[in-house]
Protein backbone atom coordinates (compact mmCIF):
# COMPACT_ATOMS: atom_id res chain seq x y z
CA UNK A 1 0.00 0.00 0.00
CA UNK A 2 2.84 2.41 0.86
CA UNK A 3 4.46 1.77 -2.51
CA UNK A 4 1.14 2.53 -4.24
CA UNK A 5 0.83 5.84 -2.38
CA UNK A 6 4.40 6.77 -3.39
CA UNK A 7 3.67 5.87 -7.03
CA UNK A 8 0.41 7.83 -6.85
CA UNK A 9 2.23 10.97 -5.68
CA UNK A 10 5.05 10.43 -8.18
CA UNK A 11 2.55 9.98 -10.99
CA UNK A 12 0.71 13.16 -9.99
CA UNK A 13 4.02 15.02 -9.87
CA UNK A 14 4.93 13.83 -13.37
CA UNK A 15 1.50 14.86 -14.66
CA UNK A 16 1.73 18.36 -13.21
CA UNK A 17 5.32 18.91 -14.35
CA UNK A 18 4.52 17.43 -17.77
CA UNK A 19 1.47 19.66 -18.20
CA UNK A 20 3.54 22.73 -17.29
CA UNK A 21 6.37 21.80 -19.70
CA UNK A 22 3.95 20.99 -22.51
CA UNK A 23 2.11 24.28 -22.02
CA UNK A 24 5.33 26.34 -21.95
CA UNK A 25 6.76 24.56 -25.01
CA UNK A 26 3.56 24.75 -27.03
CA UNK A 27 3.07 28.41 -26.09
CA UNK A 28 6.62 29.24 -27.22
CA UNK A 29 6.11 27.44 -30.54
CA UNK A 30 2.78 29.21 -31.09
CA UNK A 31 4.42 32.54 -30.32
CA UNK A 32 7.21 31.84 -32.84
CA UNK A 33 4.52 31.15 -35.46
CA UNK A 34 2.96 34.55 -34.79
CA UNK A 35 -0.05 33.38 -32.76
CA UNK A 36 -1.30 36.10 -30.41
CA UNK A 37 -1.06 35.84 -26.62
CA UNK A 38 -4.85 35.98 -26.46
CA UNK A 39 -5.32 32.94 -28.68
CA UNK A 40 -2.58 31.09 -26.77
CA UNK A 41 -4.39 31.86 -23.52
CA UNK A 42 -7.70 30.61 -24.88
CA UNK A 43 -6.27 27.38 -26.30
CA UNK A 44 -2.85 26.15 -25.15
CA UNK A 45 -2.99 27.56 -21.61
CA UNK A 46 -6.60 26.47 -21.12
CA UNK A 47 -5.72 22.96 -22.30
CA UNK A 48 -2.74 22.89 -19.94
CA UNK A 49 -4.92 23.40 -16.84
CA UNK A 50 -7.17 20.50 -17.86
CA UNK A 51 -4.36 18.21 -19.03
CA UNK A 52 -4.19 16.24 -15.72
CA UNK A 53 -7.91 15.39 -15.86
CA UNK A 54 -7.68 14.64 -19.58
CA UNK A 55 -4.74 12.24 -19.24
CA UNK A 56 -6.15 10.42 -16.21
CA UNK A 57 -9.62 10.01 -17.74
CA UNK A 58 -8.26 8.78 -21.08
CA UNK A 59 -5.83 6.36 -19.39
CA UNK A 60 -8.67 5.13 -17.16
CA UNK A 61 -10.92 4.61 -20.20
CA UNK A 62 -8.20 2.66 -22.01
CA UNK A 63 -7.57 0.52 -18.91
CA UNK A 64 -11.27 -0.13 -18.37
CA UNK A 65 -11.54 1.93 -15.15
CA UNK A 66 -14.70 3.82 -16.12
CA UNK A 67 -15.47 4.78 -12.52
CA UNK A 68 -12.11 6.53 -12.24
CA UNK A 69 -12.56 8.29 -15.59
CA UNK A 70 -15.99 9.73 -14.77
CA UNK A 71 -15.33 10.14 -11.04
CA UNK A 72 -12.25 12.23 -11.79
CA UNK A 73 -14.32 14.72 -13.81
CA UNK A 74 -17.37 14.83 -11.54
CA UNK A 75 -15.22 15.07 -8.41
CA UNK A 76 -13.00 17.77 -9.94
CA UNK A 77 -16.01 19.90 -10.87
CA UNK A 78 -17.44 19.54 -7.36
CA UNK A 79 -14.04 20.41 -5.84
CA UNK A 80 -13.60 23.39 -8.16
CA UNK A 81 -16.76 25.14 -6.99
CA UNK A 82 -17.07 24.06 -3.36
CA UNK A 83 -13.38 24.28 -2.45
CA UNK A 84 -11.66 26.62 -4.92
CA UNK A 85 -14.43 29.23 -5.08
CA UNK A 86 -15.20 28.67 -1.39
CA UNK A 87 -11.62 29.12 -0.17
CA UNK A 88 -11.00 32.06 -2.52
CA UNK A 89 -14.15 33.83 -1.30
CA UNK A 90 -13.13 33.22 2.32
CA UNK A 91 -9.84 34.99 1.62
CA UNK A 92 -11.49 37.88 -0.25
CA UNK A 93 -15.04 38.42 -1.59
CA UNK A 94 -15.25 37.71 -5.33
CA UNK A 95 -16.83 40.34 -7.57
CA UNK A 96 -18.62 38.72 -10.51
CA UNK A 97 -18.63 40.42 -13.90
CA UNK A 98 -22.08 40.76 -15.50
CA UNK A 99 -20.98 38.88 -18.65
CA UNK A 100 -19.73 35.96 -16.56
CA UNK A 101 -23.00 35.84 -14.65
CA UNK A 102 -25.27 35.98 -17.70
CA UNK A 103 -23.22 34.08 -20.31
CA UNK A 104 -20.42 31.95 -18.85
CA UNK A 105 -21.78 30.62 -15.55
CA UNK A 106 -24.96 29.35 -17.32
CA UNK A 107 -22.66 27.32 -19.60
CA UNK A 108 -21.20 25.66 -16.49
CA UNK A 109 -24.75 24.80 -15.39
CA UNK A 110 -25.56 23.51 -18.90
CA UNK A 111 -22.55 21.17 -18.88
CA UNK A 112 -23.63 19.74 -15.51
CA UNK A 113 -27.23 19.27 -16.66
CA UNK A 114 -26.10 17.54 -19.88
CA UNK A 115 -24.02 15.03 -17.90
CA UNK A 116 -26.86 14.56 -15.40
CA UNK A 117 -29.24 13.74 -18.27
CA UNK A 118 -26.75 11.32 -19.87
CA UNK A 119 -26.29 9.61 -16.50
CA UNK A 120 -30.02 9.01 -16.20
CA UNK A 121 -30.48 7.03 -19.41
CA UNK A 122 -32.29 4.20 -17.58
CA UNK A 123 -34.92 6.63 -16.28
CA UNK A 124 -35.29 8.44 -19.60
CA UNK A 125 -35.33 5.55 -22.09
CA UNK A 126 -35.42 2.34 -20.09
CA UNK A 127 -31.81 1.19 -20.55
CA UNK A 128 -30.57 -1.19 -17.90
CA UNK A 129 -27.17 0.44 -17.27
CA UNK A 130 -26.23 4.13 -17.10
CA UNK A 131 -23.62 4.53 -19.82
CA UNK A 132 -21.70 7.23 -21.62
CA UNK A 133 -21.71 5.90 -25.18
CA UNK A 134 -19.44 6.90 -28.03
CA UNK A 135 -22.33 8.92 -29.45
CA UNK A 136 -22.57 10.75 -26.11
CA UNK A 137 -18.84 11.41 -26.33
CA UNK A 138 -19.20 12.91 -29.79
CA UNK A 139 -22.10 15.08 -28.60
CA UNK A 140 -19.97 16.36 -25.71
CA UNK A 141 -17.14 17.20 -28.12
CA UNK A 142 -19.60 19.09 -30.33
CA UNK A 143 -20.68 21.09 -27.28
CA UNK A 144 -17.00 21.80 -26.66
CA UNK A 145 -16.53 23.02 -30.24
CA UNK A 146 -19.50 25.38 -29.81
CA UNK A 147 -18.03 26.63 -26.51
CA UNK A 148 -14.66 27.35 -28.13
CA UNK A 149 -16.35 29.16 -31.03
CA UNK A 150 -18.29 31.25 -28.51
CA UNK A 151 -15.12 31.96 -26.53
CA UNK A 152 -13.25 33.23 -29.58
CA UNK A 153 -16.24 35.37 -30.58
CA UNK A 154 -16.29 36.92 -27.12
CA UNK A 155 -12.54 37.48 -27.21
CA UNK A 156 -12.80 39.56 -30.39
CA UNK A 157 -14.78 42.13 -28.41
CA UNK A 158 -12.37 42.11 -25.46
CA UNK A 159 -9.13 44.03 -25.04
CA UNK A 160 -6.29 41.51 -24.74
CA UNK A 161 -4.88 43.44 -21.77
CA UNK A 162 -8.09 42.70 -19.85
CA UNK A 163 -7.80 38.91 -20.14
CA UNK A 164 -6.92 37.67 -16.65
CA UNK A 165 -5.58 34.30 -17.77
CA UNK A 166 -3.49 35.68 -20.65
CA UNK A 167 -0.13 33.98 -20.10
CA UNK A 168 3.26 35.60 -20.15
CA UNK A 169 4.78 33.36 -22.82
CA UNK A 170 8.35 32.38 -22.01
CA UNK A 171 10.67 32.86 -25.00
CA UNK A 172 12.43 29.63 -26.02
CA UNK A 173 14.66 28.51 -28.85
CA UNK A 174 13.00 26.10 -31.27
CA UNK A 175 14.98 23.06 -30.12
CA UNK A 176 14.24 23.71 -26.45
CA UNK A 177 10.52 24.26 -27.13
CA UNK A 178 10.35 20.97 -29.07
CA UNK A 179 12.17 19.17 -26.26
CA UNK A 180 9.76 20.67 -23.70
CA UNK A 181 6.77 19.45 -25.72
CA UNK A 182 8.18 15.92 -26.07
CA UNK A 183 9.22 15.68 -22.41
CA UNK A 184 5.89 17.16 -21.31
CA UNK A 185 3.94 14.58 -23.30
CA UNK A 186 6.15 11.81 -21.91
CA UNK A 187 5.57 13.05 -18.38
CA UNK A 188 1.81 13.15 -18.93
CA UNK A 189 1.66 9.65 -20.40
CA UNK A 190 4.02 7.95 -17.93
CA UNK A 191 2.61 9.87 -14.97
CA UNK A 192 -0.95 9.13 -16.04
CA UNK A 193 -0.25 5.41 -16.27
CA UNK A 194 1.42 5.38 -12.83
CA UNK A 195 -1.36 7.46 -11.28
CA UNK A 196 -4.24 5.38 -12.63
CA UNK A 197 -2.63 2.03 -11.76
CA UNK A 198 -1.71 3.09 -8.22
CA UNK A 199 -5.11 4.75 -7.60
CA UNK A 200 -6.88 1.54 -8.62
CA UNK A 201 -4.55 -0.51 -6.39
CA UNK A 202 -5.23 1.77 -3.43
CA UNK A 203 -8.99 1.61 -4.06
CA UNK A 204 -8.95 -2.19 -4.11
CA UNK A 205 -6.71 -2.29 -1.04
CA UNK A 206 -9.12 -0.08 0.90
CA UNK A 207 -12.11 -2.04 -0.33
CA UNK A 208 -13.66 0.96 -2.12
CA UNK A 209 -14.55 1.49 -5.76
CA UNK A 210 -12.52 3.31 -8.39
CA UNK A 211 -15.39 5.80 -8.50
CA UNK A 212 -14.93 6.85 -4.86
CA UNK A 213 -11.17 7.26 -5.34
CA UNK A 214 -11.84 9.27 -8.48
CA UNK A 215 -14.40 11.49 -6.75
CA UNK A 216 -12.06 12.32 -3.86
CA UNK A 217 -8.29 11.71 -3.99
CA UNK A 218 -7.88 11.86 -7.76
CA UNK A 219 -10.24 14.83 -8.15
CA UNK A 220 -8.51 16.86 -5.44
CA UNK A 221 -5.06 15.98 -6.77
CA UNK A 222 -5.78 17.05 -10.33
CA UNK A 223 -7.41 20.29 -9.12
CA UNK A 224 -4.41 21.39 -7.02
CA UNK A 225 -2.95 23.63 -9.79
CA UNK A 226 -6.24 25.55 -10.06
CA UNK A 227 -6.48 25.82 -6.26
CA UNK A 228 -2.93 27.14 -5.95
CA UNK A 229 -3.48 29.64 -8.79
CA UNK A 230 -6.76 30.88 -7.32
CA UNK A 231 -5.44 31.27 -3.76
CA UNK A 232 -2.37 33.14 -5.04
CA UNK A 233 -4.60 35.40 -7.15
CA UNK A 234 -6.88 36.09 -4.17
CA UNK A 235 -3.91 37.07 -1.99
CA UNK A 236 -2.89 39.51 -4.74
CA UNK A 237 -6.39 40.95 -4.95
CA UNK A 238 -7.22 39.33 -8.32
CA UNK A 239 -10.13 37.14 -7.21
CA UNK A 240 -11.70 37.28 -10.66
CA UNK A 241 -9.02 34.88 -11.89
CA UNK A 242 -10.52 32.15 -9.68
CA UNK A 243 -13.81 32.47 -11.56
CA UNK A 244 -12.08 32.08 -14.91
CA UNK A 245 -10.20 29.02 -13.67
CA UNK A 246 -13.33 27.30 -12.39
CA UNK A 247 -15.57 28.18 -15.33
CA UNK A 248 -13.02 27.09 -17.92
CA UNK A 249 -12.00 23.95 -16.03
CA UNK A 250 -15.56 22.73 -15.39
CA UNK A 251 -16.62 23.20 -19.01
CA UNK A 252 -13.40 21.64 -20.36
CA UNK A 253 -13.72 18.69 -17.98
CA UNK A 254 -17.19 17.63 -19.10
CA UNK A 255 -17.25 18.61 -22.75
CA UNK A 256 -13.63 17.88 -23.74
CA UNK A 257 -12.24 15.42 -21.16
CA UNK A 258 -15.28 13.15 -20.90
CA UNK A 259 -16.01 13.68 -24.59
CA UNK A 260 -12.56 12.34 -25.54
CA UNK A 261 -12.67 9.49 -23.00
CA UNK A 262 -16.17 8.31 -24.00
CA UNK A 263 -15.32 8.49 -27.71
CA UNK A 264 -12.37 6.16 -27.09
CA UNK A 265 -14.38 3.67 -25.04
CA UNK A 266 -17.92 3.50 -23.70
CA UNK A 267 -17.97 4.39 -20.00
CA UNK A 268 -20.47 2.80 -17.58
CA UNK A 269 -21.28 5.19 -14.72
CA UNK A 270 -20.96 2.30 -12.28
CA UNK A 271 -20.28 3.75 -8.82
CA UNK A 272 -21.06 7.30 -9.95
CA UNK A 273 -24.61 7.75 -8.66
CA UNK A 274 -27.25 10.44 -8.94
CA UNK A 275 -26.06 11.67 -5.56
CA UNK A 276 -22.72 12.63 -7.11
CA UNK A 277 -24.24 14.09 -10.29
CA UNK A 278 -26.77 16.07 -8.25
CA UNK A 279 -24.00 17.32 -5.94
CA UNK A 280 -22.16 18.61 -9.02
CA UNK A 281 -25.34 20.25 -10.30
CA UNK A 282 -26.05 21.78 -6.87
CA UNK A 283 -22.54 23.25 -6.83
CA UNK A 284 -23.24 24.96 -10.17
CA UNK A 285 -26.63 26.25 -9.00
CA UNK A 286 -25.15 27.68 -5.79
CA UNK A 287 -22.30 29.20 -7.81
CA UNK A 288 -24.84 31.03 -9.99
CA UNK A 289 -27.18 31.92 -7.10
CA UNK A 290 -24.47 33.41 -4.88
CA UNK A 291 -23.24 35.49 -7.81
CA UNK A 292 -26.73 37.02 -8.25
CA UNK A 293 -28.02 37.40 -4.68
CA UNK A 294 -28.96 40.92 -3.58
CA UNK A 295 -28.05 42.25 -7.05
CA UNK A 296 -24.47 43.03 -5.97
CA UNK A 297 -22.86 40.21 -7.99
CA UNK A 298 -20.42 39.31 -5.21
CA UNK A 299 -19.63 35.94 -3.62
CA UNK A 300 -19.12 36.88 0.03
CA UNK A 301 -16.99 35.29 2.74
CA UNK A 302 -20.10 33.80 4.37
CA UNK A 303 -21.10 32.21 1.06
CA UNK A 304 -17.54 30.94 0.64
CA UNK A 305 -17.75 29.26 4.04
CA UNK A 306 -21.07 27.66 3.06
CA UNK A 307 -19.58 26.34 -0.21
CA UNK A 308 -16.63 24.79 1.63
CA UNK A 309 -18.99 23.31 4.25
CA UNK A 310 -20.97 21.69 1.43
CA UNK A 311 -17.82 19.93 0.25
CA UNK A 312 -17.04 18.68 3.76
CA UNK A 313 -20.60 17.38 4.01
CA UNK A 314 -20.41 15.72 0.60
CA UNK A 315 -17.16 13.90 1.40
CA UNK A 316 -18.54 12.97 4.83
CA UNK A 317 -21.58 11.32 3.22
CA UNK A 318 -19.33 9.46 0.75
CA UNK A 319 -17.27 8.10 3.64
CA UNK A 320 -20.38 7.16 5.62
CA UNK A 321 -21.69 5.19 2.65
CA UNK A 322 -18.55 3.01 2.42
Amino acid sequence: MLLSVILLLAGLGLILVGANMLTDGASAVAKRWGVSDLVIGLTVAAFGTSAPELVISIMSAINGSAGLAIGNVVGSNIFNVFVIIGVTAMLAPIAVDRNLMTKDIPLVMLSALVLLAMGNGPLLDGDATPLLTRVDGIILLLFFAIFMRYTFAQAKNTNADEIDNNPQVKPMKGFKAAAWIILGLAGLIVGGEMFVDSASTIAHGLGVSDAVIGLTIVAAGTSLPELATSVTAALKGRTGMALGNVIGSNIFNIFMVLGCAATIRELPFGGISNFDLLAMTLACVLFWAFATFYKVRTITRAEGILLFACYVGYVGILIAKL
